[in-house]
Parts: C-alpha cells; structure tokens; sequence
C-alpha cells in the first residue's frame, strides 16, 4: 500500500495559480484553501526530536488509528534506525545497505510518499553492534539544504544536498574509532552546523560552516566513549545561549556557539566504569537535564541550574532509578518523563526531580518519547505505539499496532506522525 489520500498541496497550488487570472473565489472558499495550505506547512519538524530536541509538536494526531490513517507507507530502499526530518512538504532521512555499507540519502513527498530522490554512495562496510545500523543517524534541513552525516573506521562523512537532491557540499572530518558503530547527528545554529564527535579515539565538538562545510571551530575531547547524544541549545534569562552536550567522561558541557569556547562543564556521571551517553540533553526552563549510563550498571539523569560567569554549574538534582539508557528524557509543562529501555515509564517534577509515579507503559523500546496535541507516543521495538496523556496521571489511552520492527524516534509536523520502522515510512493523520 502506497498512498491512501489524493495529494491536497498540488491541487492547491494549481487553483491558486488560476486565481491570478480567473473570476475571484468567494471569500469563504478563499480562507478554507488557506487554512488547507497551513495545515500542510504547520511548524517543520527539523532535526532529532525537533524543536531544540524538545520532543513536542502542537500537531493534533490521532490517539488511536488503524491502517485507514494512513496517508502512506512506502517501502524504504535500506533499513535504518535514524529519524526523518521535516521541511515544508519534504521528508528527509538517511537509509542503509548493511551487505554492501551504501549510505542512501533521500527525500519523501509528505503528501503523497513516494520518493523524490535518492543516492546511493559507497562507504566501508564494518563491524557495528547488532542494534545499530549503518544509518542511525538523523540529519537536519534548513530552507536551503539538508545535511547528513556517517562515520566508518576510515572517514566521518558530513554531506549538504539542495532540497532538489543535487550536492552542495562534502566534508570529511577524520575516522571514527568505536566498535559499536557510528550514531551522532548533527543541529544547525545560526550560520553553524554543530556535531558531537566524541568517540573512542581522536574526539572533538564541531561548528562548521553550513554554507560550505569549513570547520569554524574545534574543541579537542577526551572522551574515552563514542558517543550518541545530540546536542541541545539553552537560552538563560537574559538570551544568551549556550550549546548543550553530554558526554560520559566530560559530563555536561556548556560552550558558546560563537567562538567555540568551554563555558561550563560539570563531571556529573562518575569514572569508575566506562559508560555511554546515547540519550540526548533536555532544557526545562532554567534547568539543563542530561543523561548517562550503561546497560547493566548505573544509569544517571541529572538536572543542573548554569550560573553566569561560572566554570561549573549548579547539580540541582539527580534519579538514578528506572532511568532510560539510549530513550531521551521528554519534558511537557513540569513533568519530566523518563521511559527506559524496558518499557517502564517515570513522571517526576522537572524542577526538583521527585518521582511522581512509575509504571510498565509498554515493551522493550529505544526510541524516545514525542508529545503532540497533548499526548504521549512512544514506540517499542516491535512496533507498538503506547499513548496517554501529557497531562501527569497514567493512563495508557491506546496501543497502535505497527507489526514491524521499529528502533526511530517519530517527527510530527503538518498534522502528521511520521514513523521509520525497520523498512518503511509511515505517514499517519486524521
């Protein structure tokens, strides 16, 4: 099944261009073509869980929907675990060969899913861990271009593509050393794209230049741990705003966007074993939240308060029970939910970090919670998409059935939850 609606945008676009020269529609008929054209292009969706890497979206989604709400589900041309992105009516995400080790960057009509474009680039094939794919990676869009990025054991590839599929730009930044294979994905900051490349060998944090691909600066790293989280921004009360990372050996690291330089950094995790920040750091007003951990050992979230002018900022609080290892904590209003890989779910108080409840909400997952219109999704590994409400009570509304392996994150925009399982896109909507 490919497309279950007819295209709305282009129907819209072909009667506007009439209007320049056709009798004048009814006021009212005006306005409902507008109205249509915005729900289309309501707020884009343009990086790893979104807006800042908050997670939400003021989208109203079905809370329970079978294959009717699908607008589409096209088959992908390689698997992945990374997550789309999107701009106006385009869908972005980057696909993998795993006999071959082809990165497949591409492009999705949001309307009507069928592929636009794609290309298929040769890349080493190497060893990765057995969850991890040769493009779990999210890329980021801009009005301009998209970016993705791969890493093997010989090259960490940064690539910018036009909207229209043709290359802007290619950027090789050196190996990347870690046996669990490549995952980190990239955000755009002003004129800058920013990655965290701390891995087991050679690290740094990374600002190029998003017209071009030149690296603006470079923070060396000693990070001992390859690394997937995805950096976030904070803005204090005055507006200025500092770049967010985590790190396993650094901890929480604040660094100003313009000149590269180390503001304040917090070892908040602890050495005395090696552990891995996947989870992706979170603001929640004056609060920086970042996470940490290992599968079997100690996992961390931890709430930290940045003081101007200080090398260090203030712990606030800490939960080290029930904690997501690779799901990134979600914050709606003043609840902070934690949904760890067992599919167990915290809500506490995002401003002093007391537990509020915890309950089973579904299986074994490894995507992180997104909110829309008021509730919660979030994905197990087998396909099951649990939905309650953001509103701090638990109650599971409903359970949506994929039946395909899913590892992704969700990207909601125009109305719509876009979901990558193992093989497809999926588009789902009123």
């Amino acid at each position: 099944m490919h497309k279950v609606n007819d295209s709305v945008q282009p129907r819209i676009e072909r009667r506007f261009d009439t209007m320049k020269t056709a009798i004048p529609l009814s006021r009212h008929i005006l306005i409902g073509f507008i109205c249509l054209l915005s729900d289309l292009r309501a707020d884009d969706w343009t990086r790893f869980r979104g807006p800042n890497g908050s997670g939400q979206a003021a989208d109203k989604i079905p809370v329970k929907w079978s294959v009717e709400n699908y607008k589409w589900k096209t088959k992908l041309p390689g698997i992945g675990h990374g997550s789309p992105v999107v701009q106006g009516n385009r869908v972005f995400l980057l696909a993998g060969d795993e006999d071959s080790g082809a990165r497949m960057p591409l492009c999705v009509d949001a309307v009507k899913g069928r592929i636009l474009w794609r290309h298929t680039l040769e890349a080493e094939k190497h060893r990765h861990h057995r969850q991890n794919t040769f493009a779990s990676s999210t890329p980021t869009v801009d009005e301009q271009r998209v970016y993705f990025t791969w890493g093997t054991p010989k090259a960490l590839t940064i690539i910018a593509y036009q909207h229209d599929g043709t290359k802007a730009w290619e950027t090789d930044l050196g190996p990347v050393k870690g046996g669990h294979g490549f995952g980190a994905s990239p955000i755009l900051h002003g004129e800058l794209l920013i990655l965290n490349n701390d891995q087991d060998g050679e690290s740094s944090l990374l600002a190029l230049d998003r017209a071009n691909g030149e690296v603006r600066w470079r923070i060396a790293r000693d990070s001992r741990s390859l690394t997937y989280s995805t950096p976030c921004v904070y803005r204090d009360s005055e507006g200025r705003e500092t770049l967010v990372f985590t790190n396993w050996h650094h901890g929480i690291t604040g660094v100003d966007p313009a000149t590269g330089k180390v503001l304040w950094e917090n070892d908040v995790f602890g050495k005395p074993s090696s552990e891995r920040a996947i989870g992706s750091p979170v603001t929640a007003g004056d609060l920086v939240i970042g996470s940490c951990g290992f599968v079997t050992k100690l996992k961390h979230v931890v709430a930290l308060r940045p003081v101007p002018g200080r090398t260090e900022a203030k712990e606030i609080w800490r939960i080290e029970r029930s904690v997501p290892h690779i799901p990134t904590p979600l914050i709606v209003d003043r609840w902070i939910y934690l949904w760890n890989d067992q599919g167990i779910l915290t809500c506490a108080d995002n401003r002093t970090g007391e537990t509020l409840w915890n309950e089973r909400a579904g299986g074994e997952g490894y995507s992180s919670a997104v909110c829309a219109g008021g509730h919660i999704y979030r994905v197990s590994v087998k396909g099951e998409v649990s939905v309650l409400p953001a509103d701090g009570t638990f109650t599971i509304l409903a359970t949506n059935l994929l039946n395909e392996p899913c590892f992704a994150t969700p990207a909601v925009a125009g109305g719509r939850i876009f979901i990558r399982t193992r093989d497809h896109l999926i588009a789902v909507a009123e």
